[in-house]
C-alpha cells in the first residue's frame, strides 16, 4: 500500500490497545484503506474533512511505545489521541461509564523498591527522557491546549468529563488497597496500561497528545460482574468523534 496522504494537512492519529476500543471509530470513518505493513492494521479515513488514522497498538507499554514510534515515523501526525478504558480510583468521583482526560501521565511502577519503600526513577537519577534541557522521570505532561479543548467541548455538549492525573501500570490493580496506594501516591484519577508510553513517545517527537478514557470499573477487590467495558469504550469513542468533528469546525468554519 502507498503511504497515506491526508486531505487536509497531517492526520489525527487515534490509538488504542484492543479492537473493541476502536470499533465504533472504525465504523465512523467508513470504508477506508488499511495499512497492513505495521504489526496491527491501521485504518485511514475522514471525519468531517479531517484525515484520521486508527491504529491498534496491543496491550501494555512496550506495544504502545513501539507501535506509536513506527506510526509517527510513517505518518507524521499532527495530534495523537490515545483512548480506551481505565479503572477509576476511589475518591476520584468517577463512575462506570464516565469519561476522563489526562493532564499528566505517570509511570506508576517504574522505580526502585527500597527497604524504606518504593521510590520513583529520580531516586537513581536516570531520566527516561531528556528534551530541551528538561529531564522526565516518571511523569509526562500531555497537551494542555488539547485537553482544554476537550473540557470545553464536553461542557458545551453537557457531557461530564473529569481532568486529572493518570497512572500507567504493568500490573493492573486488583485490590482496593493497591488502588488506594497508587491514588494517594500520585494524586491520580485512574489507571491504565498504555497511556504514559503514548505521552512519552509523543513528547519525544514534539507531537501534541490527548488521552481520553472511559471508566470500565472502579479499582477495588476485583469483581468482573461490576465492570462494563463495552459501555466505557463506546462512550469515549463517541466523544472522540465529537472532538474530531470540532477540529473540522475550527478549521473549515460552520457548515450549512
Amino acid at each position: 500500500m502507498d503511504t497515506f496522504t491526508p486531505n487536509n494537512g497531517a492526520p489525527v492519529l487515534v490509538t488504542a490497545a484492543t479492537p473493541q476500543e476502536l470499533d465504533y471509530l472504525v465504523r465512523a470513518v467508513g470504508p477506508g484503506r488499511a495499512d497492513t505493513l505495521l504489526p496491527h492494521e491501521v485504518h485511514s479515513g475522514v471525519i468531517d474533512g479531517v484525515s484520521v488514522l486508527l491504529a491498534l497498538t496491543g496491550i501494555g507499554k512496550v506495544n504502545a511505545a513501539s507501535t506509536l514510534t513506527l506510526l509517527v515515523d510513517r505518518y507524521r501526525p499532527r495530534l495523537v489521541i490515545n483512548t480506551g478504558c481505565a479503572g477509576a480510583y476511589g475518591g476520584s468521583g468517577l463512575r462506570v461509564g464516565d469519561l476522563a482526560v489526562a493532564s499528566v501521565e505517570v509511570y506508576g511502577d517504574d522505580g526502585v523498591l527500597t527497604p524504606a519503600g518504593w521510590e520513583p526513577l529520580d531516586f537513581i537519577g536516570i531520566p527516561l527522557l531528556e528534551r530541551k534541557g528538561r529531564h522526565y522521570f516518571n511523569e509526562f505532561p500531555l497537551s494542555f491546549s488539547a485537553s482544554e479543548k476537550a473540557m470545553q467541548l464536553a461542557a458545551a455538549l453537557g457531557i461530564p468529563l473529569k481532568r486529572g492525573r493518570f497512572v500507567t501500570v504493568s500490573t493492573s490493580s486488583g485490590t482496593l488497597s493497591r488502588g488506594m496506594e497508587l491514588a494517594g501516591r500520585f494524586d491520580a484519577l485512574c489507571e491504565n496500561m498504555e497511556g504514559a508510553a503514548a505521552a512519552h513517545v509523543s513528547l519525544m517527537y514534539g507531537i501534541d497528545c490527548l488521552e481520553l478514557r472511559g471508566i470500565s470499573n472502579l479499582v477495588e477487590d476485583r469483581d468482573l460482574s461490576r465492570w462494563d467495558i463495552l459501555r466505557a469504550v463506546e462512550n469515549v469513542q463517541r466523544f472522540v468523534v465529537k472532538y474530531i468533528q470540532s477540529l473540522a469546525f475550527k478549521e473549515f468554519g460552520s457548515r450549512e
